[in-house]
């Protein structure tokens, strides 16, 4: 007979504690099932389950039939980008949202940066931040949580959208035939687990090193070697960036546009093409996030500890906002002709096919017969969202003066997602699982301005605010 699973509680003095047998016994699970039996909705429901995805019997018809694809305000004229298997959706959007400046620029109907080269940069300067960061959590133990932390996610796809703009300050942009995509950067998973054992192994030898005594000199010529390997290897999998002066002179730009004229800027190195070819503001952006945990005041600037990717960039720091002022700024900025980046918790409530998103999209709750009460709060204080993806809004549907549905650009390609790649959010959907825009300062109320003035509140390593950057 096997031993029940015991656990103790307190009770009174601690040497009078008493175990307490919590196993799951043959009463109680006879109790589940004669429950179960006597529902007939939940019997009928286990028929057609174990027959077809849960999410085509949860489908729900009204929320399907009451959404169409037609926006008051629709800026986008273009076909959608493709990441593949890649985490780079915040390069995308972020990219995505240049390309339409860029493309006006140079008369040009179809247009994309170079993704592979965002990403290779973002690669090498990353695994630098990791290798700094290691070195300041040197003299703690490798079990500290800050140090697994760190361990565990070395080097990760995602981002947000300050250490995007640090990447384009640092190295520019250049055109996506300059550096075209790779095998790798279209599905990063076997480079990333290569370059992830690397940086375990020369963070393994930096607190060795510190461990042991040695000046910082040492470590910092060990971290210089254990980079050198980093971008060799990233030039194996994405290809060599071009270089700036003196070590070439950058590359040759020349290009047909869309009424067959022909363009010459010769040669440029990627920051001059950045600075040509970027029309927006990027200085005057600031992320808002909308986070209503309690804790958590609004108009309050927070930052997550060990996130970022340019050591010396600007740090990540968000606003946090009410989503009503989030909705109306993103409103009011697409009404003014600008597309929005954003950040959000794409796979909640979402049909990839159909390209929808809807709070009431699945009705788990008759399926189930339950009821899922948790707060937008409640999920974060709970690990139940997240931000894990980064998109780019093209249009809305404004009905007196508020939105009531938003037209989303997604880089997921065209073929079985939504719309040719372009999805529809109902606003009920923003409330629950929108996490964050990008806005100029221009937008911003007093009371928000007021609010960037203020010493961000650092938030630990792991918290979901920190999220995007993980994926």
């Amino acid at each position: 007979m096997t031993t029940p699973s015991i656990m103790t509680e307190p009770k009174g003095d601690a040497a009078d504690v008493q175990p307490i047998v919590h196993a799951l016994d043959e009463s109680l699970l006879a109790s589940f099932r004669r429950d179960f039996e006597s529902r007939p909705a939940a019997r009928l429901a286990r028929n057609a389950v174990t027959q077809v995805s849960v999410d085509d019997v949860a489908l729900s018809r009204p929320v399907i039939a009451g959404t169409d694809h037609t926006f008051s305000h629709k800026l986008d004229d273009w076909a959608v980008t493709n990441q593949k298997k890649s985490g780079r959706c915040w390069m995308f959007a972020a990219l995505n949202l240049f390309r339409v400046g860029a493309m006006k620029k140079m008369n040009l109907k179809e247009f994309e940066f170079s993704q592979a080269y965002t990403l290779f940069w973002d690669k090498l300067e990353r695994a630098n931040f990791f290798l700094e960061s290691i070195l300041q959590t040197a003299n703690r133990p490798v079990d500290d949580r800050r140090v697994a932390f760190l361990l565990a996610r070395p080097l990760d796809d995602g981002g947000q959208w300050n250490m995007f703009v640090n990447l384009v300050r640092k190295h520019g942009l250049v055109p996506k035939s300059v550096m075209p995509e790779s095998e790798s950067s279209s599905n990063t998973r076997r480079m990333n687990e290569v370059l992830l054992t690397r940086l375990r192994e020369a963070a393994m030898i930096l607190r060795r090193l510190r461990g042991d005594g040695a000046p910082m000199e040492a470590a910092q010529a060990a971290k210089r070697e254990a980079l050198a390997v980093i971008h060799r290897i990233l030039c194996i999998h994405l290809g060599t960036p071009p270089a700036p002066p003196p070590l070439s002179g950058g590359f040759d730009w020349q290009w047909n546009d869309k009424d067959n004229n022909f363009h010459r800027d010769g040669a440029m190195t990627p920051v001059q093409f950045a600075r040509k070819y970027v029309d927006l503001p990027i200085d005057d952006y600031v992320c808002l996030v909308n986070d209503p945990r309690k804790e958590h005041p609004f108009n309050r600037t927070y930052t997550v500890e060990f996130l970022g990717n340019v050591v010396g960039g600007a740090p990540v720091v968000y606003l946090n906002v009410e989503i009503e002022a989030m909705k109306q700024i993103a409103m009011r900025t697409i009404m003014g002709g600008e597309p929005v980046w954003f950040g959000c918790d794409v796979g909640k409530m979402m049909r990839r096919d159909l390209g929808i998103w809807d709070r009431r999209l699945f009705d788990y709750e008759n399926v189930y017969d339950t009821t899922f009460t948790m707060t937008k709060a409640d999920r974060l204080h709970h690990q139940e969202t997240q931000m894990t993806h980064a998109m780019l809004f093209t249009g809305v549907d404004v009905v007196d003066d508020r939105p009531r549905r938003w037209r989303v650009e997604n880089s997921w390609g065209e073929e079985d997602t939504g719309r040719k790649g372009f999805f529809v959010m109902n606003d009920n959907w923003f409330d629950e699982h929108m996490f964050e825009i990008a806005a100029r300062k221009s937008a911003l109320t007093p009371a928000m301005i007021e609010g960037l003035a203020t010493e961000p509140i650092v938030l630990p390593p792991w918290d979901p605010m920190g999220a995007l950057a993980r994926s």
